[in-house]
């Protein structure tokens, strides 16, 4: 092997190295889409921030599990949201206009990205699959 191709291949490795280990990041370092906000997901309930600034961000949300779950920002006023008629699920289709963001749902342990532009006002994070709103799957986020 020639010195030129061991350049290469060393210049490769430290790319893929540098790759590495920033998928694995915990810090809130600004993204293509705005400032990352770690939210973490298990069966019943939503660890998030409390307050943000009003902004771009990316909600970045680990599936704790051991259920799917999904993520859904939903600006609501009052604190309170309509729910459907099996009484078990908000009803999406009411709340429409007013969804910051949603993530269909994941499997337990996978980490999706929520791009999301937050106005001043009150949030609910919520995961809305069969009884997990109901069941306290939902947390208040205030924007300033």
């Amino acid at each position: 092997m020639g010195v030129g191709r061991l350049r290469v291949t060393g210049v490769a490795l430290a790319s893929a190295a540098a790759l590495v280990s920033g998928c694995g990041s915990s810090s809130s370092a600004p993204s293509a889409g705005g400032n990352v906000v770690r939210i973490n997901e298990r069966d019943f309930h939503i660890a998030a921030p409390l307050q943000l600034k009003a902004g771009h961000y990316v909600f970045r949300a680990h599936n704790a599990g051991p259920d799917m779950h999904e993520l859904i920002v939903i600006s609501t006023p009052s604190g309170k949201l309509p729910l459907r008629k099996d009484g078990f699920t908000v009803d999406e289709d009411a709340v429409t206009r007013a969804e910051a963001g949603a993530l269909e749902p994941g499997q337990p342990g996978a980490v999706r990205d929520l791009p999301v532009t937050l106005k001043p006002g009150r949030y609910l994070l919520i995961c809305n699959m069969a009884g997990h709103y109901v069941g306290g799957m939902r947390t208040k986020l205030v924007v300033s």
